[in-house]
């Protein structure tokens, strides 16, 4: 055992905040090194502790397909891909109806996700009907393009609780997107009232420790109620293609270091979909209905279910939040 990686991870454990040299130790071992799967024991007990114990399964509905304009690689949605030439969209029953399918199946928040292309004015019509159909205590959750404090005092407005808002591995770089653009949104959906959630991904084995200790502390900084890291799922004949895909194994000690370094005080750690990343701290996961930027199906087939996720969770000895989310303001 290396010394140094165990002082890393008891300086967690007891609540001492990770700096990045330290984060950047902890993601320089080996998958299935002893460190690694000390790493991961620590991420569970962390996590465990944040949230009491609990873990939640949140819902998203995606709203639309088709090529969206920001062209990120690692997207079914971007042109370069050609999955969607044309856009379809969802009609305002069957969205209404897939959100209250994961209300009833249990989902602790719903998500409304669009393409960038999508018009916020249309957006926030249908988040208003899907607003009236939820029960009143069901938080919902934006996954929009980035918008002014306008906007997101027009989300608030519109009944939203938060939003989910990355800085993505390779942001401007493979994407279209300028991370500092990023950045505001958070600072205006904040200024509005709402809560962030956030995530490091997705990781593909070409992204390196620097890469992912930078956007780790990026995302600490937004003191977001939830975190995490994912691995990229590659969508066939991407550019991204090429360098792979992290298995569950190889992403599980990133997911459960980058945990270690947002601490206590970040209840919410999102992350894989199996009883494995469970197991190395992740206790947030989503069911998926509709459009899913990491399938090629416009009504996703790999997104997983409300049932799914929480037997996943079970299956690692979690207790599952009955009702609204805690994270995004629930009892």
């Amino acid at each position: 055992m290396d010394k140094q990686i165990s002082q890393i991870i008891s300086k967690a454990v007891e609540g001492g905040e990770i700096t990045a040299p330290e984060l950047q130790k902890l993601l320089s071992v080996h998958y299935l090194s002893e460190e690694a799967y000390l790493i991961q024991w620590a991420a569970r007990k962390l996590s465990a502790a944040a949230a009491k114990g609990k873990a939640e399964v949140h819902a998203q509905v995606g709203i639309n397909v088709g090529p969206c304009s920001k062209n990120c690689h690692f997207c079914s949605f971007a042109p370069i891909n050609k999955v969607f030439p044309k856009e379809q969209v969802f009609s305002r029953a069957e969205i209404i109806e897939k959100a209250l399918r994961f209300e009833a199946d249990g989902a602790n928040a719903i998500y409304l996700m669009v393409t960038a292309n999508y018009k916020m004015a249309d957006y926030l019509e249908i988040a208003r009907d899907v607003r009236a159909a939820l029960k009143p205590d069901t938080p919902m959750v934006a996954n929009v393009d980035d918008f002014d404090e306008a906007g997101a005092s027009a989300l608030k407005t519109a009944g939203f609780a938060g939003i989910y808002h990355v800085i993505r591995m390779g942001e401007g770089v493979v994407t279209g997107i300028d991370p500092k653009v990023r950045l505001k949104t958070v600072a205006a959906a904040q200024k509005a009232g709402l809560l962030v959630g956030t995530c490091v991904e997705p990781v593909g084995p070409e992204h390196s420790i620097a890469e992912i200790v930078e956007k780790t502390m990026l995302a600490k900084a937004m003191k977001p109620v939830h975190a995490g890291s994912g691995r990229r799922i590659n969508i066939p004949g991407s550019p991204l293609e090429v360098h792979g895909a992290f298995t569950e194994a190889q992403q599980a000690p990133i997911t459960a270091a980058v945990k270690l370094a947002m601490g206590y005080d970040i209840p919410g750690h999102a992350g894989g979909d199996s009883s494995h990343f469970a197991m190395a701290g992740v206790n947030l996961s989503w069911a998926e209905s509709g459009s899913n930027p990491r399938d090629t199906k416009a009504n996703t087939v790999i997104g997983g279910t409300v049932d799914s996720r929480r037997q996943a969770f079970e299956q690692a000895g979690w207790e599952i939040v009955e009702g609204p989310s805690r994270l995004f303001g629930g009892r």
